[in-house]
């Protein structure tokens, strides 16, 4: 019996999906940040931590999206110190290079190129309605760049390039993931069964820690005020500083409460470092005031932060190790790469 061209494609590219995934006993993961600003508690908390503790759970790629940076001005030598600095705070905090797939996006051309061939697919409507484009685009007019428009193009070439199953996002980037799974679809519905459908999976407790400075906005590389974020690589004293100026109430009782959200952040906070249970803790803090709270949380960051100092430290002693651990990665990431743009370009005829 003979196929046409598309039953043919569906046929072969279902099977191959199937080996993809079927490589491992694990979900393949893909879980990218930013270079932009300094690596923070909130990054730390949110996700870094996550991605350590996971990695025995997951087939997992993890990139520094550098490409994803340069949507709004910024100057290069930051971004090339950026990039490496963020590299290292991620080994520093345990993603282990042997366990894990760990590389800068600009360093494998294919997402740039797989992002173009999506965005050729996707429909203008979808990019204008997210709502990252919508706030960053606000007065600047027709001077806004084509990139921040584009830019859930590129993250879901990101997610698709490797075949993820899953993406672990917080609950402000799940629009991104929803976009990659729309246009996963289209293109699989367009020219083949080429692409795995994503899965997003937000994070419970502590995916999304607010700013000291104004509990109300999430923690943020991108907030100016000194006092708003701790960062992973602060001094111990700078630390403590940040925590004694913690924005909490007017209130005496320490327990977790939605309607109070500096206290319920500090609590959130030492809760997830901690690993007590919030009964515990508030047990802990019963009759006590905001600054033995503030004094126990100051003290518990510092703790938990120390060795991913002293691991940052040795691995930016030594740059050449550093680069060859990247280079490995991106040896590690090329074949999934190859055979995904291999049949990306013969599903939409450029071979």
């Amino acid at each position: 019996m003979l196929l046409c061209s598309n039953c043919w494609g569906r046929e072969h590219f279902g099977n191959w999906k199937r080996k993809i995934l079927s490589h491992t006993e694990h979900p393949r993961v893909f879980s990218g940040i930013q270079p932009t600003g300094e690596p923070h508690l909130g990054n730390y908390i949110g996700a870094i931590r996550n991605w350590v503790d996971d990695q025995e759970r997951y087939d997992n790629f993890f990139c520094v999206v550098d490409q994803h940076a340069i949507t709004t001005p910024y100057d290069p030598q930051h971004l090339r110190n950026s990039v490496r600095q963020l590299a290292a705070v991620l080994i520093a905090s345990g993603i282990d290079p042997e366990r894990s797939v760990l590389f800068v996006q600009s360093h494998v051309p294919e997402h740039t190129e797989l992002a173009w061939l999506l965005t050729c697919s996707t429909p203008l409507g979808w990019l204008q309605r997210m709502t990252q484009f919508k706030d960053k685009s606000v007065g600047q007019g027709e001077s806004v760049g084509t990139g921040l428009l584009t830019y859930p193009t590129l993250m879901a070439a990101d997610i698709l390039l490797y075949q993820a199953a899953v993406v672990p996002v917080g609950d402000d980037q799940k629009q991104h993931v929803e976009l990659a799974r729309d246009i996963a679809g289209r293109f699989n519905n367009l020219y083949g069964e080429v692409f795995v459908v994503p899965e997003p999976v937000i994070r419970g407790v502590g995916a999304r820690v607010m700013g000291l400075d104004d509990p109300t906005r999430k923690m943020s590389k991108s907030e100016a005020g000194q006092f708003h974020a701790v960062g992973l690589l602060d001094d111990p004293k700078v630390i403590q500083k940040k925590f004694s100026r913690a924005v909490t109430d007017s209130q005496t009782e320490i327990v977790f409460d939605p309607e109070r959200p500096g206290v319920t952040n500090l609590l959130t906070i030492y809760q997830v470092l901690s690993g007590e249970t919030r009964e515990s803790i508030e047990a802990r803090f019963e009759g006590k005031g905001y600054g033995d709270l503030k004094k126990n949380l100051a003290e518990l960051v510092i703790e938990s932060l120390a060795p991913i100092r002293q691991r940052y430290d040795e691995l930016t002693a030594d740059p050449a190790t550093l680069d060859a651990l990247l280079a490995t990665g991106v040896e590690r990431a090329r074949p999934v790469v190859e055979q995904t743009m291999d049949n990306v370009r013969q599903a939409m005829g450029l071979r």
